[in-house]
């Protein structure tokens, strides 16, 4: 192993480590890691940026820009209102197709989002019995078609660098539907045994953690909590007291209340307008006669900038203009003060919100929204079929070699901003910047990994190992490799990472690489043991009240059967020596 080889290899051992032992965002693991090779004199200028040129890469992002169009149509709530009847079964299925069918066309994070709100909004069903499913079938979905995930983008961005000929539209297809029929047939069989049973009208499902601080002239001040009527309280229950940094806990109800104490609440959020009653309460940062306005939903997005620093630093006033009122974090009981938390991905906020919440720039980097405002506008019905029709036929011109994808949609973005359906200001705040960042640099650290050798010698190093010589071995652990770094970083970054090595692996058995290149497009898809692999994971993890025993009880047997089908069909679709 010469100099460059080794420095090269010592970043990739630098971004695994960093992507999934650390909280430091991928934006600054991958920009340091080209910008390291640059500054070595590795690479070039040229071609340290040409790949933020990358054709996919700008398909992506026009895409990301499309939804915002297509989010503003009732499409998703018509869809999630229709689907949930009938018995549980039922209604998973049809969930499970509508969501998977959506994700196919559309980003799924947005699809997850929508049918979100409407699984929590019925009465009929649990929510924690639906949003693992939920979740599990956009991630189905979006491997039907090149749209469906970014991965798949972002892998076809690498194979045209390459000089490889473009991935198409269903490339993905006769690979990806097999999984889809597979994988529902086998949930509808396990998600009834397996998944909890929270109910709707449970205090335990809707458990926020919410911090009171006893001001210096509160009349609660010399009286006992049972005489302050903190024990008549309905769905919200006193869990401890911090006094001058001891925790009372549990707390009796003959506990006199002291000045500047900080009360911890826990209990359902919808009743949190009741302490409104008591006087000389500062609910964490926010005056308590904000309870009853302007109360939204957030969930921590998994590149968001405010993980990892504790909720007393975090200036939500100046950042977002809202307060925080209230946190949750899956099924863990969170103490010590909220005050003193540090913000995770997928931690569910309850925000009291100010007129300028909506219109930050930071906010979709940092938060995704589920409810509380209505920050959507309704669009007259022939308006929304106008935007739903457009955008099918963009995608069907693309499928059928009519009208490139990139032009389609440029076409449709025009117009929209022409007729006034999409603002400037609306593409700026929801600009990708980060995304873009990250995605240019791993790209070009893969074609460093490339045109060092690096990947060979990995290559090599893999098929080493006892039983891995061959194409069919190889394609194997080209899966399993893709699918390990998927559930440690991110899937964009687990299929950057290993693209090289799998081009290797074909290059040494003389192979067709499109099936290696299909064994790293699902192993980055399959994402189903922990809610941290996956952002469509995440965003279900605190709203269904899940614990991390949930994601491997259900997701276990799902990873299996969908790693048997994808390595049964791969070969099978895209033969080693056609």
């Amino acid at each position: 192993m010469n100099q460059e080889q080794l420095i090269v290899t010592l970043c990739l051992a630098g971004i695994i480590l960093g992507l999934a032992a650390t909280r430091i965002r991928p934006v600054f693991l991958f920009s340091s890691a080209i910008s390291l090779l640059y500054l070595l004199d590795m690479i070039s200028l040229g071609d340290a940026l040409k790949h933020y040129t990358n054709e996919a890469l700008a398909t992506l992002v026009l895409l990301i820009m499309l939804v915002l169009a297509i989010e503003k149509t009732q499409l998703f709530a018509r869809l999630g209102q229709r689907v949930l009847s009938g018995s549980y079964r039922q209604a998973l299925l049809k969930l499970g197709l509508t969501a998977g069918l959506v994700s196919s066309v559309s980003n799924n994070t947005a699809v997850v989002a929508s049918f979100m709100s409407t699984v929590k909004n019925q009465s009929q069903l649990p929510p924690s019995r639906l949003l693992i499913p939920l979740s599990y079938a956009s991630i189905w979905g979006g491997t039907l078609t090149l749209v469906g995930t970014s991965t798949n983008l972002v892998l076809n961005g690498l194979v045209i660098e390459n000089g490889l000929p473009a991935l198409s539209m269903f490339d993905f297809t006769a690979i990806g539907m097999p999984i889809f029929v597979g994988c529902m047939a086998l949930l509808l069989l396990i998600a009834p045994r397996v998944l909890p049973s929270r109910g709707v009208d449970s205090s335990e499902s809707k458990t926020y953690f919410l911090e009171a601080k006893v001001q210096s002239d509160s009349p609660l001040i010399g009286k006992s909590l049972l005489d302050n009527g903190f024990r008549n309280l309905v769905d919200l229950f006193l869990v401890e007291i911090i006094r001058d940094q001891h925790i009372i806990s549990p707390v009796s109800p003959e506990e006199i209340i002291e000045a500047g104490d900080l009360l911890i609440f826990a209990g359902d959020i919808e009743n949190i307008q009741t302490l409104n009653q008591f006087k000389g309460l500062t609910i964490f940062d926010d005056d308590p006669g904000n309870l009853s306005r302007n109360l939204s939903e957030v969930v921590v997005s998994h590149n968001a900038t405010i993980t990892g620093r504790p909720l007393r630093e975090v200036n939500f006033r100046a950042m977002f203009d809202a307060a925080v009122v209230a946190v949750r974090r899956g099924d863990q009981r969170l103490a010590g003060g909220l005050g003193k938390i540090k913000l995770q991905s997928g931690d569910s906020l309850v925000l009291a919100t100010g007129h300028d919440f909506h219109s930050r720039h930071n906010l979709p980097r940092n938060f995704i929204v589920l409810g509380g405002v209505n920050t959507r506008e309704h669009l007259p019905a022939l308006t929304e079929y106008t935007i739903i029709a457009s955008f099918i036929a963009v995608i069907a011109l693309s499928a059928l070699a009519i009208l490139p994808l990139f032009k389609g949609l440029l076409i449709m973005l025009g117009g929209l901003i022409i007729s006034k359906l999409l603002s400037v200001n609306e593409i700026r705040r929801h600009f990708p910047f980060e995304l873009i960042i990250v995605i240019g640099a791993a790209l070009g650290f893969a074609q460093a990994m490339q045109d060092s050798g690096v990947a060979s010698l990995l290559a090599d190093l893999i098929l080493s190992a006892p039983g891995a010589q061959g194409a069919y071995p190889a394609l194997i652990a080209c899966f399993v490799l893709t699918l390990l770094l998927t559930e440690m970083v991110t899937n964009n970054a687990a299929a950057v990472l290993v693209f090289p090595i799998a081009l290797s692996m074909a290059s040494q058995y003389q192979s067709d690489p499109m099936p290696f290149i299909m064994a790293v497009a699902f192993g980055a898809s399959a994402s189903f043991i922990s809610p941290h692999g996956y952002q469509t994971n995440l965003m279900v993890y605190s709203a269904g009240n899940y614990q991390l025993l949930d994601y491997l009880k259900t997701g276990l047997p799902i990873s299996l059967l969908y790693s048997i089908i994808a390595l049964i069909t791969i070969p099978m679709v895209y033969p080693f020596y056609p």
